[in-house]
């Protein structure tokens, strides 16, 4: 079947109209004007009752809303495949505790279990800006678990056996301040790697909102579920 282009359907278009033109034409020019005027008329009735149909109508803006709202639950379901998806490859699943009780894990200090009592040897806290002390970026804590929680995989390459004891120690979830220009959003690093800066309130990342709602002068202000999760913090 030959390829049609732009140019060779519009001038197909014109052809076809071709056609009618020259009948309405010659029914125009053959009648008298009492005619013309009725002919007229019966156009701009024509025009106006499709007009109102497909704008003045309930019923047409009540297909156009059902059109939309079909495509938004198209768009919702993709979205919520996409979250799917990211638990599944951050790791999130149930692990059996007992015969009848089961807890959410997640890695990278992402899970939703709530850290309470909180031990007295996690030192910092979610809202504290932090800075690394070897590759100098800033950032805010976000998250925290009493030891590294990750794949296997991710922390044999993380730690070679001369730092294999680093995977016992408490570990935080770090949203990095883009004004560094460091090239990663998060990090998640053992607390040996980071010291708290004070009074430094301005981190720029994407997702912070998300997270907290203001800064209190020593550390940004948890939103409610955040809280939740780290209510000691």
């Amino acid at each position: 079947m030959p390829h049609i282009n732009a140019a060779a359907a519009l001038q197909l278009c014109v052809l076809l109209s071709a056609l009618p033109a020259q009948y309405f034409i010659s029914q125009w020019y053959g009648t008298d004007s009492a005619q013309r005027i009725q002919i007229t008329e019966r156009l701009i009735i024509a025009s106006w009752s499709r007009f109102t149909k497909s704008y003045l109508s309930l019923d047409a803006w009540a297909d156009r809303l059902k059109l939309w709202l079909s495509k938004t639950r198209t768009c919702l379901n993709v979205g919520l495949l996409i979250l799917h998806f990211r638990n599944w490859y951050y790791g999130e699943k149930k692990t059996k505790i007992g015969d009848n009780e089961a807890e959410t894990h997640s890695y990278f200090a992402e899970s939703s279990h709530v850290r309470s009592p909180k031990p007295d040897y996690i030192q910092f806290s979610v809202g504290q800006v932090i800075v690394h002390k070897r590759f100098g970026y800033s950032g805010v804590i976000v998250g925290w678990d009493v030891k590294a929680k990750a794949p296997e995989e991710w922390l044999q390459h993380k730690y070679p056996p001369a730092k294999q004891d680093l995977k016992d120690t408490p570990h935080y979830r770090i949203l990095i301040n883009k004004a560094n220009g460091f090239g990663k959003s998060t990090a998640y690093i053992p607390e040996e790697e980071i010291t708290i800066i004070m009074g430094l309130e301005v981190v720029h990342h994407p997702d912070l909102e998300a997270y907290f709602s203001g800064y209190d002068g020593s550390k940004y202000i948890m939103q409610p579920w955040l809280k939740k999760i780290y209510p000691h913090d």
